[in-house]
């Protein structure tokens, strides 16, 4: 999802003196037969070979399992009628991948990207090295890279696929260096500038007894808009259809004709159950998205689409150029969800027989046993991190959440930074916070022996771990009407990023209109008066925003620029100095704009 991060913390060196695990494996060797034995001839496989595909996408980092609504799916019973149920937690996904794999000879788990970054603190204060490690665990066998994982830059995501200790925080481990990622990164369609080549590799090739299945991976050609300038420095983003067809005709030259795309990019079915139908009434007419004109477009020589980036859950058939339907799926986020996927491999042709192809979206429940390697890594890490994420920072009267066209968690964010602008400059009238960049609700329930409604250090990371600046700015009344259209148009019309207010921002959103014109203009009103074309207001925002970033190109003309402090540490003062245990914060309203639908 689209959110910008910059460097992260300072906080995150930390004491190390936690052993690394470790495992050892024996060698077992063949032993021949002896005089008078005989050894019955190896079965002749048959002609068609059911190759299991097991794939995730956008765990973001989320070893322990996810708080609140991000730790949950929908499910529709035959009836009808829905269920929540919780979800998520490498313990339990490693459990249910084990298990899938049972009785699978032939079995390959593959991922779409956005397996790092936007973390939490437990694995984003270590530079996601824990995210890789688990990954290792999880025996991963190869990934797309996604928007986040630029997140640091190309030399970080390098690192993470070929180890060694982090360049400022050394190694966590005084012991043993990182190892790095025990399966390849995929960035087809991600390009030096000065060379032309790919960063790293474009494609590859999983083989076993004779089946070959190819694997190339894509993120969005428009991950620049959603990632800070420094993490995409020198590099250029291809398309993703002619990337993909491209290596597709490579893959075909070496005679793997057998190929699954892995592409950081995807759609929105109409319905948010996860067994929703998204092939009723005919194939793929229940998704619609940037996935869908992406799958029309992709050469017939590839099988199968494993998507990602919208954090959404389908399985369904969209016909590729041919007319012929083929599986596109995408496994939510956060490792609530994993994709079994059958694909009838024809030995004699060497192609899959696609319309034999299976898919369906199964739940990670946490109603199994968790894998024990999973918690011991867990714990590892949270030893290491415990001394920062524990700390107390404030407290709430409720869960306050991330969900809506306006968020509680939204409105009382940009509050903070509005009231770190005003300790910086007393002119400061407003802030304005994109919703890609809160990764988290608020919750309220205990957690460990921390105590209802009580805010730690490491939950409030989550929210925000992003580590921008709250940045000021100049901008005319008429450029902030401007910026208010382009949450609704322009590379924003399809899937709206609402701006998240401070108090005394109001207006009204009119959903039933198309475009800029979504914005009520002469409904937008500081403080009850309207919003004049002509003045000049001093605005706060991250530095994402402040950079023009998703899709907010008006933002990035802003003038008299002033950088102020980390956005986290705003929101952690602001927090602390309006809340105690005996007057917890209240919950927001999100009042401040009104939707007309």
């Amino acid at each position: 999802m689209s959110a910008r991060p910059q460097k992260k913390r300072a906080t995150r060196r930390v004491l190390i003196g936690a052993a690394v695990l470790s495992t050892t494996g024996a060698l077992i060797a063949a032993i021949p037969a002896t005089a008078g034995e005989t050894q019955s001839a190896a079965p002749v496989p048959g002609r068609y070979q059911d190759v299991q595909l097991l794939s995730f996408n956008d765990l973001h980092g989320n070893l322990e399992p996810p708080a609140g609504s991000s730790g949950r799916v929908t499910h529709v019973r035959e009836d009808g009628t829905t269920e929540t149920i919780n979800a998520g937690g490498v313990e339990y996904l490693a459990t249910h991948l084990r298990e899938a794999r049972k009785g699978s000879t032939y079995s390959i788990t593959a991922a779409a990207g956005d397996m790092v970054g936007a973390s939490p603190l437990i694995s984003g204060l270590f530079h996601d090295e824990p995210t890789i490690e688990a990954l290792n665990g999880l025996d991963l066998d190869v990934t797309s890279v996604g928007n986040h994982e630029f997140d640091e830059g190309a030399k970080e995501l390098a690192r993470l696929q070929n180890g060694g200790c982090h360049p400022e925080d050394g190694c966590y481990d005084d012991s043993e260096e990182f190892g790095g990622a025990n399966f390849p990164f995929l960035a087809a369609n991600v390009t030096d500038e000065k060379t032309g080549k790919p960063i790293l590799k474009p494609y590859w090739v999983w083989k076993k007894n004779g089946v070959k299945v190819g694997f190339i991976g894509v993120t969005l050609e428009g991950t620049p808009d959603i990632v800070s300038a420094e993490g995409v420095k020198g590099l250029k983003f291809g398309d993703e259809v002619e990337t993909i067809n491209k290596y597709a005709k490579v893959l075909q030259k070496q005679g793997v004709k057998s190929i699954v795309a892995l592409i950081h990019e995807g759609g929105a079915p109409a319905s948010a159950a996860y067994n929703y139908d998204c092939d009723s009434p005919g194939p793929g007419d229940g998704i619609s998205g940037p996935i869908v004109d992406i799958a029309k477009k992709i050469t017939p020589q590839v099988d199968a689409l494993v998507t990602g980036h919208t954090h959404q859950a389908y399985a369904c058939t969209i016909d590729d150029p041919a007319g012929n339907p083929r599986t596109v799926t995408s496994a939510a986020s956060f490792g609530r969800l994993y994709t079994d996927t059958t694909l009838t491999y024809d030995r004699w042709t060497g192609d899959i027989a696609r319309t034999a192809v299976k898919s369906a979206n199964h739940v990670v429940t946490r109603d199994v046993a968790k894998a024990a390697d999973m918690t011991d890594l867990i714990n590892r890490w949270k030893t290491l991190s415990a001394p920062i994420a524990s700390r107390p920072i404030g407290y709430i009267a409720g869960e306050i959440t991330n969900s809506g066209t306006e968020s509680p968690l939204g409105d009382l964010i940009a509050d903070a930074q509005l009231a770190h602008a005003k300790s910086l400059d007393a002119e400061a009238d407003l802030a304005l916070m994109n919703p890609g960049g809160i990764r988290a609700p608020l919750t309220y329930a205990a957690s460990g022996s921390e105590g209802d409604g009580v805010v730690t250090y490491g939950e409030a990371y989550t929210v925000q771990p992003f580590s921008n600046t709250v940045n000021l700015v100049d901008l005319t009344g008429a450029q902030l009407i401007t910026a208010l259209q382009q949450q609704v148009s322009g590379s924003n019309e399809a899937a709206p990023k609402i701006l998240q207010v401070s108090s005394g921002l109001t207006y009204t959103l009119d959903l039933t209109k198309t475009g800029a014109a979504r914005v009520v203009t002469d409904s937008v009103k500081l403080n009850g008066a309207a919003i004049d074309p002509a003045a000049t207001y001093r605005v706060a925002m991250n530095s994402f925003l402040a950079g023009g970033g998703d899709g907010f190109a008006e933002l990035g003309k802003g003038t008299n620029v002033l950088v102020g402090g980390d956005d986290l540490a705003a929101f952690e003062s602001y927090l602390t100095a309006n809340s105690s245990a005996g007057t917890p914060y209240p919950v927001p309203a999100a009042d401040r704009i009104t939707v007309v639908k």
